[in-house]
Order: C-alpha cells, then sequence, then structure tokens
C-alpha cells in the first residue's frame, strides 16, 4: 500500500513532505496572534485620540488573553469533528473565522469605540477560528507521519511560534502607514486566502499506511489499545501531561506577553529595539517545536519534558537578578522561555498520540489542549497582579520558577508510560 500511494507527483515518502510546508505556512497565519504587544500600544492610543477612551494596561491585553482562551476552547471542538469533516473542510472553516475575526477588528470600534469591540471579533471570533484550523495540519502531519511523529508535528508548528518574526514587522509597518484599524483589515483578508487555499489540499493517509520498509517499535504501552478520551483522563499520564502542559504554557505566554514591557521597564531599552527582540524571541519559539518534536522522539516525551521544566526554571531564577542594562541575560532568559513554549506545543500533541494511541487524538488532544488555555488565563493574571500589586515583574518569576519545580516533580511521578493490564 505504502509503495503505491502518490502524493503531488511524487511517492508518499516524499510527497507527505508537502504537508509540513503546507502547515508551517498556515501555522504563520494563524500564530499572528503572538505578535499581539505590536497591537496594544497603538491601539489605546487610537482609542484615546480618536474617541477619548482610555484604555488600561490590563484591558488592554484582554484580546490577547480571550483570543488564547477561545483558542483553546474551540481546539477542543474542532478535536470531536475533525475526524468527521475532514482536515480539509474544518481548515476552510477556521479560515473563514479568523479572516472575519480580523477584518471585523477593524470595523467594529469605529461603530462601538470599546476595547471589547476588539476582544470580540479579534479574540472570540478570530480566537475561535484559530482553535478550529489549528488541529488539522498537526493531525495531518502526525499519520503521514507515524516515523516522525515528533519532528513532522514539531516542524509544522514551526510556523506558529516563529510567525511574529514576520507578522510583527508587516504589522508594525501597516500600522505605521495605515493605523491598527486598518492593519487588522489587511491582515484579516490576507489571512482569509491563504488559510482557504492552502487547506484544500490538507488529506489523510488511509487507514493503515505507513511509510515503506517502516516497522513500528513493539512498546509495550497501551497506546496500542487507542484509549477513548473519557479513558484517557483516568490514568495518571493524563494528569501529569496536563498539569506540566499548563504549567509550561503559563511560563511562555507570561513571557510573550511581558516581553516588551520587561524591556522597556526593565532593562530599559528603547521601544524599537525591545520590538526587534520580539522578533528574535518568536524565532527561539519557532524553534523550540522541531527541537523538542525531535527530542521526544529520541528520549521519550517524558524526558523532553523534564529538560525543558528545567529551562523554564532555570530562566525564571535568573530573571530575578535582571535590571537596566542587563540585556544580555535579558535575552537569554526570554530566548530560553519562548522557546520553551514552543517545545511544549510539540511535546503535548506527540506525547498524546505516543501514550493514548493516533485514533482518539483529535478528541484527545483538544482535552489536553484546554492546558493552554488554562496557562494562557493564570500566565496574564500572574504577571499583572505582580506589576500591579508589587510594582515589578520579580514576583512573576519567583512564582513561575516555583511552578516549574512542582511540574518537575509531577513529570517524574506521572508522566510516564503505563503497561497493559
Amino acid at each position: 500500500m505504502a509503495e503505491d500511494t502518490k502524493l503531488f507527483g511524487m511517492k508518499a515518502e516524499s510527497g507527505r513532505w508537502i504537508f509540513i510546508l503546507l502547515g508551517f505556512v498556515i501555522n504563520i497565519c494563524l500564530g499572528s496572534v503572538y505578535a499581539f504587544s505590536v497591537f496594544k500600544i497603538p491601539l489605546q492610543n487610537w482609542f484615546l485620540t480618536t474617541h477619548k477612551v482610555t484604555v488600561g494596561s490590563f484591558e488592554g491585553i484582554l484580546p490577547f488573553m480571550i483570543f488564547l482562551m477561545f483558542f483553546a476552547i474551540l481546539m477542543f471542538f474542532g478535536g470531536r469533528v475533525l475526524d468527521r469533516l475532514g482536515p480539509k473542510k474544518i481548515g476552510i472553516i477556521g479560515g473563514i473565522l479568523v479572516g472575519l475575526g480580523w477584518i471585523l477588528a477593524g470595523i467594529l470600534p469605529n461603530i462601538w469605540p470599546s476595547i471589547w469591540a476588539v476582544v470580540i471579533t479579534y479574540g472570540m471570533i478570530g480566537g475561535g477560528g484559530v482553535g478550529l484550523a489549528y488541529g488539522g495540519p498537526i493531525a495531518v502531519a502526525a499519520r503521514w507521519f507515524p516515523d516522525k511523529k515528533g519532528l513532522a508535528v514539531g516542524l509544522t508548528l514551526a510556523g506558529f511560534g516563529g510567525s511574529p518574526f514576520i507578522s510583527a514587522n508587516v504589522a508594525s509597518a501597516l500600522i505605521k502607514a495605515v493605523n491598527p484599524l486598518n492593519t487588522f483589515i489587511f491582515m484579516g483578508i490576507a489571512f482569509v486566502i491563504i488559510v482557504i487555499l492552502l487547506s484544500l489540499f490538507l488529506k489523510f493517509p488511509v487507514t493503515g499506511w505507513k511509510p515503506a520498509g517502516w516497522t513500528p517499535k513493539a512498546t509495550g504501552v497501551t497506546a496500542a489499545a487507542e484509549l477513548s478520551t473519557s479513558e484517557m483522563v483516568k490514568t495518571p499520564t493524563f494528569w501529569g501531561l496536563f498539569l506540566a502542559f499548563t504549567i509550561g504554557s503559563l511560563a511562555g505566554l507570561m513571557a510573550i506577553g511581558i516581553s516588551s514591557p520587561v524591556g522597556t521597564e526593565v532593562i530599559k531599552l528603547d521601544a524599537a529595539a525591545a520590538a526587534v527582540l520580539v522578533g528574535v524571541f518568536a524565532i527561539f519559539n519557532g524553534l523550540g517545536r522541531p527541537l523538542f518534536g525531535w527530542l521526544t522522539d529520541r528520549i521519550t516525551p517524558r524526558w523532553a519534558a523534564l529538560i525543558n521544566l528545567a529551562i523554564i526554571c532555570v530562566a525564571a531564577v535568573f530573571m530575578l537578578q535582571a535590571g537596566a542594562g542587563t540585556m544580555p541575560l535579558y535575552v537569554a532568559c526570554f530566548c530560553a522561555l519562548w522557546l520553551c513554549l514552543g517545545g511544549w506545543l510539540a511535546i503535548a500533541p506527540t506525547a498524546t498520540t505516543i501514550f493514548f494511541g493516533a485514533r482518539h487524538y483529535a478528541r484527545n488532544y483538544g482535552v489536553v489542549f484546554f492546558s493552554y488555555g488554562i496557562g494562557a488565563i493564570l500566565g496574564s493574571i500572574i504577571s499583572g497582579l505582580a506589576k500591579d500589586i508589587f510594582g515589578d515583574y520579580s514576583k512573576a518569576f519567583m512564582i513561575t520558577a516555583s511552578l516549574a519545580a512542582v511540574a518537575i516533580i509531577l513529570v517524574i511521578f506521572l508522566m510516564k508510560p503505563f503497561k497493559k493490564a
């Protein structure tokens, strides 16, 4: 069967790499949420100068937080219908919602001058669209690469993490030229076209397909039983993965949300330099996916998770020493935190397949992915309260380091394969 399968005019073993490229580009569009910090201050200034509406710092981050929350929620529902609708249809639906959310975010605030207009359009509609479209390329990569799941998923998702390297620069230039609202519209039009066109080519292999000459390793773990979602959530392995993913997401998303403010307020960089560094951090976020995907394949999800969490813990501890002029320390620590968030977005889906099987992957990972949404909310609350109550971000890094240490213990004792009864 493997030898006769053709993809894009090539043998499947070669043609399947096209799906990685398609998923990578789709994820560049979907991952533009990580460039929201470029919009935050211009949006606040636009509301103030155009409508005399003051948008506070916490209110200004609400669209980002709500986007990630709806991303996680719709990821769950998308996973439940992915097998029935297929990656092409779910990608088209998600692409329409992504574009619609961005476009309406550029229109509604002129009619309803409130940050909630952006929260509803960009955050809820756009975030929900990303949640639907996100799972398709991952599932396609995992099924076409049973021999290299971690690497394939990591490369596919590298576009999501590295997106701000492109989208932040594009958005920054457009905001200066045409204001933030028109930037939402222009980018939304581009996203809806790109995501829909590329989703047309996504498809799953036939049941039982595998690369020629490849034989799965016998692991002896319950993945062979293909656990359903109800069975998965009763296992200690699930809770180890879920809680560790929550803490890893919390640390990374908190870093993403405060990268620019820490650079300007703590390290005393100018705004332009801080913006450039956000693009640099995004590269590491993108690299984290294939790196930790490869590590997951090589040394198991458990050991990849332990390395990831150890890096988070060390980076958070070192950030307690940050101050004016400590740019090398700041860059190294934030590169590490962005890298580790990208890493979790490769570790978690691969671990879900390895621990609980591929048959119910879409639904199972939809549940696991709630960790990401919880992490987004907790990370925003921790960083926001640390700044509002204590006047700086040091307490946020203390909490992050402590939670990472807890997660290491959880991974050691819970996140490991369990033998079949």
